[in-house]
């Protein structure tokens, strides 16, 4: 397997070269620059995520020690000061493009998710990543805090974020979602009670979509009628309704379906509102269950990649770093779902970081078994320094 180019040069090739130069000239990224690219730099940072380098001098020293082995990416030889520089100083805006990019590739081969239905299915939340204040003041959240928030739309085919925003830590969940998500006909959009906006909600609604949330408990309404009676022992009613009260009738003068719903899991009665009066009240309950995948799909972020701490300081590195991170989540989905990978995305990130600087083929490690992986590298050439 000595003949391949190493897992990381792959990794590379699954963005197309002159479609990163495309994107960098429009953004002006390498105007000036004699020796570091943009190209080396997201090379030195994809690296940093999928080998977990959480400093400038970890990735320095890492590139540096396996020198020999990346010669054919065309990697200048790395000063973490050269680094520091780029992260600052080359708009972030680059590789959000490449991660957009990036993600028209992913949704091309992604599963559908797991409904009958055929609406595309969305949920929308959002979570915040603390900063030290004194390092990162243009990220004041509180009077000594520091946070940025990370607005997510997560696409229940192929579980992949399909939209993201980075804001200060202040910024309302709902105020995000109101100006930047489009509203895709025929979609369903799944959020908690942060989203409520009756406003926004007639503005779903009259874009041919359908939203499905929790009730508050202080919601005032009227019972118009019943809505189609559930053999379910676990729906206690499924109501249709209509606000009460002069502001709230305005902003969403339509009718509603208001369901409660047992949930033998948690021992509570969640009462849910939908827009959406064909699907049955427990598919409506399983939707809104559902929404927790975006809080595992934050779990895993926050174990496995380095969007907590920063290699710098500036507003412009911490997205930087963000975007290449978002960039790197892309490239693991691909794979696994070009390749029809077995084992989950975790493992996938485990068998990539221990084999990044090997020169392996990238389908041929996802076919081993993980003794077999280990008994390969530990026979792989050895380096001889002087």
């Amino acid at each position: 397997m000595s003949h391949y180019n190493t897992i990381l040069n792959q990794l590379l090739h699954l963005f197309p070269r002159h479609q990163f130069e495309t994107i960098t000239n429009r953004h002006a990224g390498d105007h000036y620059v004699k020796k570091f690219s943009c190209w080396n730099q997201y090379t030195a940072l994809l690296y940093a995520q999928a080998s977990g380098k959480e400093s400038l001098r970890e990735i320095e020293q890492g590139l540096h020690l396996n020198n020999r082995r990346l010669y054919h990416l065309g990697l200048p030889q790395l000063k973490r000061s050269t680094l520091a520089d780029a992260n600052q100083r080359r708009s972030y805006q680059i590789y959000e493009t490449v991660f957009y990019q990036l993600l028209k590739q992913c949704k091309d081969i992604a599963p559908t998710h797991k409904f009958r239905f055929k609406h595309p299915l969305h949920t929308l939340d959002a979570t915040t990543i603390d900063l030290c204040l004194s390092s990162f003041p243009w990220a004041r959240f509180r009077t000594a805090k520091g946070a940025i928030k990370l607005h997510y739309q997560f696409d229940h085919a192929g579980h992949i974020p399909d939209f993201l925003i980075v804001t200060d830590g202040k910024e309302h969940d709902v105020t995000i979602a109101k100006q930047s998500i489009d509203i895709i006909p025929d979609s369903i959009y799944c959020f908690d009670k942060a989203y409520i906006d009756f406003k926004w909600f007639w503005h779903i609604h009259k874009s041919r979509s359908f939203f499905v949330t929790r009730a508050k408990d202080n919601l005032n309404y009227e019972v118009t009628g019943q809505h189609a009676q559930s053999k379910k022992k676990a729906v206690r009613s499924d109501e249709v309704i209509v606000l009460s009260g002069y502001y709230k009738s305005k902003d969403y003068p339509g009718y509603l379906r208001l369901i409660q719903y047992y949930d033998k899991e948690t021992d509570k009665t969640l009462t849910f509102l939908t827009n959406n009066f064909r699907l049955s009240a427990t598919t409506i309950a399983a939707i809104y269950k559902a929404r927790w995948q975006i809080e595992i799909f934050f779990k895993w972020i926050k174990q496995n990649l380095k969007i907590k701490t920063f290699l710098g300081t500036s507003k412009n590195a911490v997205l930087t770093q963000i975007w290449i991170a978002m960039c790197y989540y892309l490239m693991l989905a691909y794979i696994k779902y070009q390749t029809k990978y077995r084992y989950s995305l975790f493992y996938l990130h485990r068998v990539i970081k221990e084999t990044l600087l090997s020169k392996f083929s990238l389908i041929d490690i996802l076919r081993l078994s993980t003794e077999h992986l280990c008994s390969i590298k530990q026979s792989e050439h050895q380096y001889v320094f002087f």
